[in-house]
């Protein structure tokens, strides 16, 4: 775990973000330049790790989606309603700025994220995750998700079965 303290709170517009720098382009150029768009929009929430000097140290995001039933694991699909669709949050991005790699805020993040949606009043099955690469999806696999029969890189992880979280 991270030697550092660090506070999650949802992305504030005053919080500044031009020098996190994660090493990933697409994830730096999505939060530095498109993800205030998306929360005016509705269309996601974004959570920071901020050090006490209010440096971003990592951050996530997380919106509401579904999964085909059809889609899951058969062992999953049959404990679930027939419904077409079964309610889910997924996780869109999830970056450590490369000054904190190393310190177990990745996984320190998605327990959050894991936590905010199993409180959360609006009922989902699981998390969803589209990893971005084979290093992102081992990183899901470590953590209890299991991949999705037809998509190996899309992963979910049923939120029941993170009742210590």
């Amino acid at each position: 775990m991270s030697k550092a303290n660090f506070r999650v709170a949802a992305l504030d517009k005053d919080i500044d973000r031009a020098t996190f720098s994660s090493g990933s382009e697409p994830l730096d150029r999505y939060f530095q330049q498109q993800v205030t768009q998306e929360i005016r929009r509705r269309v996601t929430a974004c959570f920071v790790a901020l050090t006490s000097g209010q440096i971003i140290a990592g951050y996530y995001t997380i919106a509401a989606t579904c999964v085909p039933l059809i889609g899951l694991p058969p062992n999953a699909a049959k404990k679930l309603p027939r419904y077409p669709l079964v309610p889910a949050v997924r996780m869109g991005r999830l970056a450590v700025d490369e000054k904190f790699k190393g310190q177990g805020l990745g996984g320190a993040l998605l327990a959050d994220a894991l936590r905010r949606s199993c409180t959360s009043d609006i009922a989902a099955y699981a998390m969803l995750v589209d990893a971005k690469d084979d290093v992102a999806a081992a990183f899901c696999l470590h953590h209890g998700f299991i991949p999705l029969p037809e998509s190996p890189l899309s992963l979910f992880l049923p939120l029941a079965t993170t009742s210590s979280i």
